[in-house]
């Protein structure tokens, strides 16, 4: 395995959530809700059937909305992991 951490796979649980797994086998929820109710960029994804439309980009850097090469919105791998191992810190915690 490579030490480069990529995104292998991503899946909407419902509106604003993903559930995603990387490459060293960590499978972690993030919840974008937060993130993407405010402003213009994230205006495309807001519509709950566009959402579902989520995919990972070819190296797994990233997911995106959108087309190649024309990608409305995107989120890339490291700043996902780091939110879904601190929201399920959160979790933890509050249980």
């Amino acid at each position: 395995m490579t030490d480069i951490l990529r995104i292998v796979s991503v899946e909407p649980v419902l509106y604003g959530v993903l559930k995603l797994v990387w490459n060293d086998g960590y499978e972690g929820i993030v919840d974008l809700r937060g993130i993407i109710t405010d402003g213009e960029l994230f205006a495309p994804i807001r519509d709950p059937e566009e959402f579902k439309n989520v995919r990972v980009d070819s190296f797994g850097h990233s997911i995106y909305w959108g087309t190649d090469g024309d990608e409305d919105v995107d989120f890339g791998c490291d700043r996902l992991r780091e939110i879904a191992e601190q929201q399920a810190a959160l979790l933890a915690h509050a249980s």
